[in-house]
Formats: structure tokens, sequence, C-alpha cells
């Protein structure tokens, strides 16, 4: 596993270029069942056995983007929560945003 989840998200106040694919690559080999969709969104699908465990997990991802003041994309529906990260100000990928997945995994044990 990487040193992914120990890292802290870095807001982006903008004006700064997204990673080249060259960095996304080395980045998404670091983690586990995300994948790149549009060219800039990071995503990964979690399976539950209801909507009670998905809600659960949305609520724990949603705390953590509070913590980390980085905000994912989540969608909700029975026994599927699927997380869309990127970095709205840039339109494009940053290493927070594969911080974040890192740290989600986490939570996902």
């Amino acid at each position: 596993m990487s040193d992914l989840a120990t890292k802290k998200c870095v807001p982006c106040e903008g004006g700064v270029p997204p990673l080249g694919a060259d960095k996304i690559k080395e980045l998404l080999a670091q983690l586990d069942g995300w994948q790149i969709e549009q060219g800039y969104h990071l995503t990964r699908a979690f399976a539950f056995p209801d909507f009670v465990t998905a809600l659960e997990f949305t609520n724990k991802v949603g705390a953590l983007a509070e913590e980390e003041a980085h905000h994912p994309d989540i969608h909700l529906s029975y026994g599927r929560v699927k997380i869309e990260l990127w970095t709205h100000k840039i339109k494009g990928l940053t290493e927070s945003d594969f911080i974040l997945a890192a740290k989600i995994d986490r939570l996902r044990g």
C-alpha cells in the first residue's frame, strides 16, 4: 500500500496545471480499483449488501471530505456508492484527489 493515505489534501486555489498523464498513471498504480473516466475523473464504485450500509459509508466519506476540505461527487443507490474525484477549480486531477481516494479505501477496509 502506498503512503498516499498518510498525506493531507491541499486545497487548490486554481491557477495550477492538472497532473499530466505520466503522474496520473504513477498515482493510479498506488490505488486499488480506481479508474480514470472522461480523462480527468478518478472513480470507483463500491458494492454493499443493502441501502443502509451504503448510506453509512456515504456518511463516512462525507465526514472525511469535510476533514480534508476536498469534496467528491458521491452517487448513492441501493447497495452501491460511486465516488468521483477531480479538482473542480482546474477541471483536472491533483495529488489531493489520489490522497482522498486512498483515505476512502481505508474507510472501506
